[in-house]
C-alpha cells in the first residue's frame, strides 16, 4: 500500500523500504486471480511482495486519450462528407421530384396537394440527409470510451502510478489505448464503449449481440506482448485487460483465455489494491523508457 507522507522525508531512517523487481509468472498469477475474486485476502496470500512502496508523483504524458481514434473518426467523416457532396445534385433533383409528384397527385385540392408536397420533400430530405457510416460511429465512440478510461486512471498518479495513453505499438498498426505502470505492475488496457450488455455462452466466450469478444481479446493480448518487447526487461509480464463502458460485464468481470474483461469503473479499485511487486524507482525507470521507446499514434 502506498505511503501517505511525502516523499522525500525529512528523516532518512523513517524512509521506508520499497520492494523492487519485475513481475514473476507467480506475481502475474496472483493478479489474475485477483481480478477474478472479490478477496483481497486471497491475493495477498498469493504473493511475497508484502512490503510497503512509497508513492511518487511519476509525469507520464506521451499520447491523447483517444486521439488516433478520434482522427480515424474524422477521416472517414471528411471522407463520407466529400462522397455525399458529389450526390448532392442527383438527391436535390430525387427531393424536388417527390415534391412535384405529392403536389400533382391532389389537383383537385391545391392546398393539400402543397402540403402533402412539402411532406414528401421534408421526409425525403430526412432519408437523404448526410449519415456518417456505422463503421465511422464506432470510431467516435471509441474515442469517448478511451476518454473516460482515462479520466477513471488519472487518479492513480497520485498514488505512484504512471499512466500513458495511445501509443502506436511499433512495427505495427495497432496501438494501445493505455499503458499502465504502478506498484502493482504493467498492463495494457484496452477501452470499449458498447451499448447493451455482454452475453457470456456456454464455452465460456463473450459476445457484444452477434459480434464475439474473441478478436478484441486477441488484440489486446498481442499489444500487451509487444509492449513487454518494448520495455527493457524482458521478462518483464505485462498483463492485459479490457474495460469496458456502456455495456454489463456478466458479473463485472470474465477472464477469456487469460485476459480479464472488466467493467471500467471497477478497474481503479483493481489496480490499487494489487500487491506491491515494483517499487517507485522502477516504476518511474520503466515510465520513462516508455516515454522515450514509445511515439503517440496520433
Amino acid at each position: 500500500m502506498a505511503s501517505s507522507r511525502p516523499w522525500p522525508f525529512d528523516d532518512d531512517e523513517d524512509r521506508p523500504s520499497g520492494s523492487v523487481r519485475p513481475l514473476s509468472h507467480a506475481d502475474l498469477q496472483a493478479i489474475l486471480a485477483h481480478l477474478t475474486s472479490d478477496d483481497p485476502e486471497e491475493l495477498l496470500a498469493g504473493t511475497d511482495a508484502d512490503r510497503p512502496v512509497v508513492a511518487m508523483r511519476i509525469r507520464a504524458s506521451v499520447g491523447r486519450p483517444g486521439g488516433s481514434a478520434q482522427a480515424r473518426w474524422r477521416q472517414l467523416r471528411a471522407a463520407e462528407w466529400a462522397a455525399w457532396i458529389r450526390t448532392l445534385a442527383w438527391r436535390v433533383v430525387v427531393i424536388l421530384g417527390i415534391g412535384a409528384g405529392g403536389s400533382l397527385g391532389s389537383l383537385l385540392a391545391p392546398r393539400l396537394g402543397l402540403v402533402l408536397g412539402g411532406l414528401a420533400v421534408v421526409a425525403a430530405g430526412w432519408r437523404l440527409r448526410f449519415q456518417p457510416s456505422p463503421d465511422a460511429i464506432a470510431w467516435r465512440r471509441g474515442a469517448v470510451g478511451e476518454r473516460r478510461t482515462a479520466r477513471l486512471l488519472g487518479p492513480l498518479g497520485r498514488l505512484g502510478w504512471a499512466v500513458l495513453h495511445d501509443l502506436a505499438v511499433p512495427r505495427s498498426q495497432a496501438n494501445i489505448d493505455h499503458l499502465v505502470i504502478g506498484p502493482g505492475g504493467v498492463f495494457v488496457i484496452d477501452s470499449k464503449q458498447y451499448r447493451g450488455r455482454l452475453q457470456l455462452d456456454p464455452s465460456g466466450r463473450l459476445w457484444h449481440g452477434r459480434y464475439p469478444l474473441t478478436p478484441i481479446v486477441q488484440a489486446v493480448s498481442f499489444e500487451a506482448d509487444q509492449a513487454a518487447v518494448v520495455l527493457p526487461d524482458p521478462g518483464m509480464a505485462v498483463v492485459p485487460i479490457v474495460a469496458v463502458h456502456g455495456a454489463r460485464v456478466p458479473w463485472g468481470k470474465v477472464v477469456m483465455d487469460g485476459v480479464p474483461v472488466v467493467s471500467a469503473r471497477r478497474l481503479p479499485s483493481m489496480l490499487r489494491t494489487l500487491p506491491a511487486v515494483l517499487g517507485p524507482e522502477r516504476v518511474a525507470a520503466l515510465a520513462d523508457q516508455a516515454r522515450v521507446r514509445f511515439r503517440a499514434a496520433a
